[in-house]
């Protein structure tokens, strides 16, 4: 059906910022915010945008990409913006490099895109980028302290084990031993004793 293919069509397209959706800068530190986009049937004339807290008026850096065998065409950006992808590579790379990140720049950041060969298919995605004064370090005692308690109760109950097995292995040879002895120590008896098939009974009786 019609409609069901400009469907297919339209979800052919996709653009994704990585694995986590949040950044964060120290200010006036340059920033990297990723973006690549991905298609099934290729592209012609792929136009890509770059918007700052979803203002569509003006954005910070629009490109224009004619084929894959082309890098892209800068329409304008904002000075402070470069452009660092490569869309004749593997990957059709849209990345941007915000340089001076400032206080006023923490926002949402959306990479939009709009391939005309999809029928002017359209997708985006979306960064959160978070300015701070001083990076914070992350205090991972905590997690060692309970990594090694782990870890030590884990060992403690492997020689517990073997202890356990060795302890068992000796009860069990003991036991045998014991068994060999009684078996041994019943034979001897009944010869001594003049049971059936000892010597005593081989003797002839005494003559009147």
């Amino acid at each position: 059906l019609p409609g069901l293919h400009i469907f297919a069509i339209t979800l052919a397209l996709e653009v994704s910022v990585g694995k986590t959706n949040t950044v964060t800068a120290l200010n006036n530190s340059n920033i990297l915010l990723p973006c690549t986009f991905t298609t099934c049937i290729g592209f012609q004339d792929l136009v890509f945008t770059w918007y700052f807290n979803s203002t569509e008026l003006v954005g910070i850096y629009h490109g224009k990409i004619k084929n894959k065998a082309t890098e892209p065409t800068l329409i304008w950006h904002n000075p402070r913006v470069e452009f660092v992808g490569s869309t004749t590579k593997k990957d059709n790379n849209i990345s941007i490099v915000l340089n001076g990140v400032e206080f006023s720049d923490a926002g949402k950041y959306t990479c939009h895109v709009k391939n005309p060969k999809e029928r002017n298919a359209q997708h985006n995605a979306t960064i959160f980028l978070t300015v701070v004064h001083k990076m914070v370090e992350t205090d991972n005692t905590v997690t060692l302290i309970i990594v090694g308690v782990v870890g030590g109760l884990i060992g403690l109950l492997i020689l517990f084990m073997l202890i356990k097995r060795v302890v068992l292995f000796i009860i069990k040879k003991t036991q045998d031993g014991k068994k060999e002895c009684l078996v041994s120590s019943s034979g001897n008896d009944n010869t001594e004793n003049g049971l059936a098939g000892s010597k005593a009974e081989q003797k002839a009786p005494p003559k009147a």
